[in-house]
Order: structure tokens, then C-alpha cells, then sequence
């Protein structure tokens, strides 16, 4: 898969936050090379997220994404902060643009980040028109606790040190997450059961089964695959059992009802959850209806209180510390 065709969920996401007319547009156009997002004087004139993707030298892919400014006004303004803030949830590295040495709100930002451990790189634009850079520097060192990098947007003076920013940031684990995790490892056999109905495409696979495949493949595992209706006579063949099925969602109990004692269930589905970090939060979802409506005798998914095994999750911040169940 080349850097162009990479998924997004596999690249670094680096996320510009500030102020209404901060310069965060002309920011992304400066790193990316191109006009990616529109610019203008008018304030509010991003008024949703806008993404790029790129690769970085020594870094690798990556995803920019310009959000609307923090401090939007109005009903329509308090949308665009609601969505500002979802972008908090995707970002591996902030970009917060500081606009002047006022750095109320900008604390609060830094704050929402540093509890997510997100890298925050602090940067004052506009370099080029300021008049008391150093003044405006020291205030904003004194108030975020952190020397601001000084940029022109406009100008494009002082990229390469947000680069090399980026480059130093970049969280530990970046790159080292897999789908599977540790449920697998080097000779272990495991069979996918890949159900080709009306809605897969046709005369070829999604791309979270040929994701998985070539993982499984890379970490020299022996893969099988079957249909549904195909499961029996798959295992019958085999010498002995798999130590992991994957399957579809969709014939998730099905499969769970063939599947031999000692094997291990989960589906492409839950392994791409924590794969690009949704997990926690459906996981919390799911345990609150549960609470909520709990059945006389509980059962998901047609598993009843049967063990569960984990499977740790290596998304630093965006994704997951917490398990990816498989029965």
C-alpha cells in the first residue's frame, strides 16, 4: 500500500487549534504546500474541520486537520466548537496558535489536551506584522508554561521548526500498533470467515479483511479463510483447531456456535475499533445500556458468561488502553 492509498486512521493526526483568524489557515497552506484550506481576514471563515493528507520526511504519513477557531460566537459558533472539540478525540499532536499574550483560552485548550497526553506545540504566528515579538513571547511562555515557536504563516519563516517540533513530539508508539495485538503470534493458525453477500464487493475483499490478512501474513501466521455456510468443512479439514477466528459481525453467533472450545472469536469489526481507537467509547456505551435494560439472563451477542480473552491495544492516546474483547 503506498503513502497515498495509506488509511487515515494509520496516520499521524496533526491537529491546528486557536483562535477565530489565528492564521490557522494559512498555517495548514504553509505545511502542506498547498491552498488546503480557504483564507480570508473575515473571521469564522473555516467553519469545519478541513483535512490533508501528506507524508513528512522521517516522520511518514500524516493527516492535517484546520478546525474552526475556539472562540466562535453565536448559535451557529457554538456548533463549529462542539465540532473543534470532536477533533480532540483524533488528534496525536496540537498545533495551538496563540494570538496574543491573552492566553485564557488557550490554557483551557492546553488543559483539555494535556489530559489526553496529547503533545501541544504552542506556536505565535504573524510574525512578519507583530511589532513586540519577544514581549508577547515571555507572556505566553509565563502563562502556557511553554516558549512559543515564532512563525510567519504568510511569510513561511519557521516551518521547518514546526517540523522538527513534530518530529521530536511524536508519541513513543506512533507506528507500532497492530490490529491483532498479541492475540497471535509467529506459526499460530488462524481462519477467517468472510461472508461474500450482496453487500460485499464484488470480485474482491474490504479493506479491513485484506488489512488484516497482510498483517496476519507479516507476523507469519497460517491463514485460512471460508464462506459462512463453509465453516463445518473447513475445521473438519483442519489437523487442529485455530487459535483465532475472525469473522463479519453479521454471523457473528453463527460463527460462535461452530466455533471449537479453544479457539478464539472476534470480528474484523471490534478489531478495527481498537485498531483506530473507538473502543473505550463504545465499550462505555455498551456497558450503560447494559445497566440500563439488563436482561433476566444477560447475553451479547449470543455470549453468555463464557471467559473472555483481551487483546491490549498500542494507540497511545487516540487509541484504547483498555481490552479488545474476544470470546
Amino acid at each position: 500500500m503506498s503513502l497515498n492509498n495509506t488509511p487515515a486512521a494509520n496516520r499521524l493526526h496533526i491537529v491546528l487549534f486557536g483562535k477565530r483568524n489565528s492564521g490557522k489557515s494559512s498555517l495548514i497552506n504553509a505545511l502542506t504546500g498547498q491552498d488546503t484550506a480557504l483564507v480570508s481576514d473575515i473571521p469564522g471563515t473555516t467553519t469545519d474541520a478541513v483535512s490533508k493528507a501528506m507524508e513528512i520526511q522521517h516522520i511518514g504519513p500524516c493527516l492535517f486537520i484546520d478546525t474552526p477557531g475556539f472562540d466562535d460566537e453565536g448559535e451557529l459558533g457554538e456548533m463549529r466548537i462542539t465540532r473543534t472539540l470532536k477533533a480532540i478525540e483524533r488528534t496525536d499532536i496540537a498545533l495551538l496558535l496563540c494570538e496574543d499574550g491573552n492566553c485564557e483560552d488557550e490554557k483551557q485548550w492546553m488543559e483539555q489536551l494535556n489530559k489526553r497526553n496529547i503533545p501541544v506545540i504552542l506556536i505565535l504566528n504573524k510574525a512578519d506584522i507583530r511589532k513586540d515579538i519577544a514581549s508577547t513571547r515571555d507572556r505566553i511562555e509565563k502563562e502556557c508554561g511553554q516558549n512559543p515557536l515564532i512563525i510567519s504563516a504568510k511569510e513561511q519563516t519557521g516551518i521547518e521548526k514546526i517540523l522538527q517540533a513534530i518530529l521530536e513530539k511524536l508519541p513513543a508508539d506512533f507506528g507500532q500498533q497492530t490490529i491483532t495485538g498479541d492475540l497471535v503470534k509467529e506459526g499460530d493458525l488462524v481462519l477467517l470467515v468472510m461472508p461474500q453477500d450482496i453487500q460485499a464487493p464484488k470480485g474482491r475483499l474490504i479493506l479491513p479483511q485484506v488489512q488484516t490478512m497482510r498483517e496476519l501474513l507479516d507476523k507469519k501466521c497460517l491463514v485460512m479463510s471460508c464462506t459462512t455456510d463453509k465453516i463445518a468443512a473447513t475445521l473438519q479439514a483442519l489437523s487442529y483447531p485455530p487459535k483465532l477466528i475472525i469473522t463479519d459481525s453479521q454471523v457473528f453467533h453463527a460463527v460462535y456456535e461452530q466455533k471449537p472450545a479453544e479457539s478464539l472469536l472476534t470480528s474484523f469489526s471490534v478489531l478495527m475499533a481498537g485498531y483506530k481507537g473507538d473502543i473505550l467509547y463504545y465499550m462505555e456505551g455498551a456497558s450503560a445500556s447494559y445497566i440500563s435494560h439488563r436482561p433476566p439472563h444477560p447475553t451479547i451477542t449470543g455470549i453468555d458468561s463464557r471467559s473472555l480473552h483481551s487483546c491490549p491495544c498500542h494507540r497511545g492516546h487516540r487509541q484504547s488502553k483498555a481490552s479488545t474483547y474476544v470470546a
